[in-house]
């Protein structure tokens, strides 16, 4: 948790949120990393992101009918930024990624739906921000309908998640900075 602990929220939402995660860290433990922990647990995400062509790598999930980052339940991994690199290789078939920065890159809570059995919960999303130059090797698994390399002006155009498009400004920030 320290790399939370560490992180500068960029938005009053992500300051809410980091004080949330931490609570919920200090009253859980380990046990806030397991989706056992049924009304709220941590999950991790990476944004993926091609440098050269100014894109952004989104899924369309599944089951929740949404174009989304690639990530997952961290089934009791506290090392976050390994589980977004385990989901991003496991739902996008890349595995030489290269981390943009060894702290975070965004935060987010948000509300998964009810569905076969396992109630309404909320994911506690830690996000890691990575590079790929790669891009014509993306593949999907069965988590997803479809993907997408996405120029960052028309990500609107699939998406109005406000979280995403706080990724994108962000994304927008260290494009305009190499």
């Amino acid at each position: 948790m320290e790399l939370l602990n560490q992180y500068l929220p960029k938005t009053e939402v992500e300051k809410k949120y980091k004080l949330k995660m931490q609570k919920l860290y200090q009253s859980k433990g380990s046990k806030a990393f397991l989706r056992d922990n049924l009304d709220r647990h941590f999950t991790a995400s990476a944004w993926i992101i091609n440098p050269i062509s100014q894109q952004v790598l989104l899924l369309h999930h599944k089951k929740l009918n949404k174009w989304l980052q690639a990530g997952g339940h961290a089934d009791g991994d506290e090392n976050l930024e390994k589980v977004a690199r385990k989901e991003a290789s496991e739902e996008t078939g890349h595995n030489n990624l290269q981390q943009i920065s060894e702290s975070i890159f965004d935060i987010d809570i948000h509300t998964i739906p009810e569905r076969k059995g396992i109630p309404q919960h909320e994911h506690y999303d830690v996000r890691f921000a990575y590079f790929c130059h790669e891009i014509e090797e993306t593949s999907i698994n069965s988590e997803s309908n479809d993907f997408q390399w996405v120029e960052l002006d028309r990500i609107k155009d699939l998406t109005n998640e406000p979280s995403i498009l706080r990724m994108v400004s962000k994304t927008k920030d260290i494009i305009n900075g190499i």
